[in-house]
């Protein structure tokens, strides 16, 4: 895998880093290159200034973008005052490090709303920490690209009993709080960078959790990408027919209504296809961002769409005792609950659950 740097480390720290980074990248047989624009290129760090921080606009999806912030301010909310460097640098992770007297304390911040500390080890350690929890995030493979073919059903273009109960679901997260605010990403990004995101990812914008539901043994119907689970109406818009996976070229084939603009699907489409396909007992599947104790989770805390993430989220229903009733714990994430039906799921989401997914 080739990498390089972006950005300025002359700080004591950002250099410190930079060389650790290096090393260990070269020792695990990864090449550092100089040319930022290199065609074989898949991971970059980019070092910014937490006050202008400036973006490295990858040219290809496979680039996995790793800002690296530091600040002497201790924050008293990571979270709020890290994501929107996150967001500005146009990044798949940020490495946010806070330096407090002579220690450094390190946080990993995630696309997906949630931080968790990097332990306070020192000298080699550290850095070997650092590559293994970061290589298997920057070698994962996305699962974004959408295919619309117009061959929806004349019957189906204004929905049908499936999607009113999915709309239905939509209002009961939302009933249920489960439905943060989308970040505002139009507030931190100019109409350049909004285009370029969503080239790169198919998103118009942040917002969280999605839901699906069996229409028939190879279709479902799911929830688009960044659209408000609360207010879904439109086919085609709000709501998306998966009709397959086209493994060759890592695309989700859909069927829209013609004579339409079509949202693309919730990036978890992958995950969702991989479960209903193993498992024809599953009628339903709901992601949410919260918790639930006792349950078995994920050990990688893979980006969000893909395939990766998707299979270890199959791996953990397939070894469910009932892998029409599970509940799957994703890692840093939130969670992904099975059911043969709609009502299942939430009948057993609104028994309990913890509103807080917690990071390590």
């Amino acid at each position: 895998m080739k990498f390089t740097f972006v950005g300025s480390y002359d700080d004591p720290t950002r250099a410190e880093i930079a060389t650790g980074l290096r090393r260990v990248f070269e020792r695990r047989d990864h090449q550092y290159v100089e040319d930022p624009d290199d065609n074989g290129l898949r991971l970059v760090f980019n070092f910014v200034d937490p006050e202008r921080p400036r973006s490295y606009r990858r040219r290809a999806k496979a680039v996995f973008v790793v800002s690296v912030a530091v600040t002497d301010q201790r924050p008293e909310n990571v979270l709020r005052q890290a994501y929107p460097l996150l967001v500005r640098s146009l990044s798949n992770l940020l490495i946010y490090l806070v330096r407090e007297g002579d220690r450094v304390h390190t946080y990993f911040v995630t696309l997906e709303q949630g931080y968790y500390p990097i332990p306070d080890l020192v000298g080699n350690s550290y850095f070997e920490y650092i590559y293994d929890r970061l290589h298997p995030l920057a070698t994962s493979q996305l699962v974004i690209e959408n295919q619309f073919d117009t061959d929806l059903e004349r019957e189906l273009w204004n929905g049908d009993e499936l999607t009113r109960q999915l709309s239905e679901a939509g209002k009961r997260l939302d009933a249920l709080d489960l439905l943060p605010a989308p970040f505002p990403i139009h507030e931190l990004l100019d109409d350049r960078d909004l285009r370029h995101i969503e080239r790169l990812y198919g998103i118009g914008g942040l917002s969280y959790g999605n839901l699906s539901v069996r229409k028939d043994k190879k279709r479902f119907w799911m929830s688009a990408s960044g659209v408000n689970k609360a207010n879904m109406k439109g086919v085609g818009r709000d709501m998306l027919m998966v009709k397959g996976f086209d493994r060759e070229r890592n695309v989700m084939l859909l069927s829209v209504p013609p004579n339409m603009e079509p949202r693309r699907v919730s990036v978890d489409a992958i995950e969702h296809w991989m479960i209903y396909t193993e498992h024809p007992s599953v009628g339903a599947i709901v992601h949410v961002h919260a918790w639930m104790g006792g349950i078995k989770s994920t050990t990688i805390n893979y980006p969000c769409g893909t395939i990766q993430l998707a299979q270890s989220v199959a791996d953990v229903v397939r070894q469910a005792p009932d892998p029409a009733r599970a509940v799957v714990g994703l890692k840093n994430h939130g969670l992904t609950i099975t059911g043969p039906t709609v009502d299942d799921v939430f009948n057993r989401l609104e028994e309990g659950f913890i509103r807080q997914v917690p990071m390590s």
